[in-house]
């Protein structure tokens, strides 16, 4: 069973590790992945924004990411997201296990079921990110030195525009605690898929006006940081894995694709 890691901001590559590219055509457009060798061989390694970090936020094809994935039989994803923290209590440097998500995005490709031949389905998103994969992230993480808080809601915006003041406030009132621009859809595609999906956000700066009227983004120790995640990430998805989640069976299919 292949596994994969798919990184955001900051994880455009994994340095240290032999990778080979290959790009996948899917009925939703092309996508660049990298297969591991060596030491990663059972790893498929996916650059949201491509290995340069050229593209943004809203013009991400997820549904080709995902559905590359899915044609390389990954069934397990841990990925990685650069956030804004919006509380005092996840400063910047903080990690989190995020288990819950508010949707501000729009105008995004956010199904594989859109009708017709491509089926009706409606799905589960109770609990998004796989609370088996999240549990195993948060027992692994001090191993590798690293404190995950175990909870958190992203926010997911639009972008590329960074957030207003006002928003940010609105944001930390509905109980968001991190704030980022490419949580969504991946994860609910990932779910449509019946993949076992999770991720951690790693702030990098205190959203807008929390701070001062300038946002400031930290970089001390962030590479540290970054290397002991991937190494976390893989510990993780090669341990043995106890399917004691719903995440095969959340979407509730109506008109099963080409009925």
């Amino acid at each position: 069973m292949r596994a994969a890691i798919i990184g955001g901001t900051g994880f455009d590559r994994l340095e240290g590790y032999d990778l080979a590219a290959e790009t996948l055509d899917t009925p939703y457009g092309q996508a660049l992945v990298f297969h591991g060798r060596g030491e990663l061989e059972d790893i498929v390694f996916l650059a949201r924004h491509g290995p340069e970090h050229r593209v943004p936020p809203h013009r991400i094809n997820y549904r080709a990411n995902l559905k590359a994935l899915q044609q390389l039989d990954v069934k397990r994803i841990l990925a990685t997201f650069a956030v804004g923290s919006l509380v005092n209590d996840v400063p910047p440097g903080s990690l989190v296990a995020i288990d819950q998500f508010l949707d501000f995005t729009h105008g995004r490709e956010g199904t594989f079921f859109d009708g017709g031949k491509s089926g009706l389905a409606h799905t589960d998103m109770t609990q998004p990110y796989c609370p088996a994969l999240r549990e195993r992230l948060l027992a692994f993480a001090s191993t590798h030195g690293l404190a995950i808080r175990p909870a958190g809601t992203y926010v997911c915006t639009n972008g590329p525009r960074l957030e207003t003041a006002a928003e940010v406030r609105m944001f930390a009132q509905l109980g968001g605690h991190v704030v980022g621009m490419t949580g969504v859809p991946e994860v609910g595609l990932a779910r449509e898929l019946g993949m076992h999906y999770a991720g951690v956000a790693y702030s990098i700066n205190w959203a807008a006006g929390i701070a001062g009227a300038a946002i400031q983004f930290v970089d001390a120790g962030r590479g540290e940081l970054q290397k002991a995640l991937v190494r976390l990430f893989i510990d993780v998805l090669r341990a043995p894995f106890k399917v004691d989640c719903l995440c095969a069976s959340a979407a509730m299919v109506v008109h099963p694709p080409g009925a």
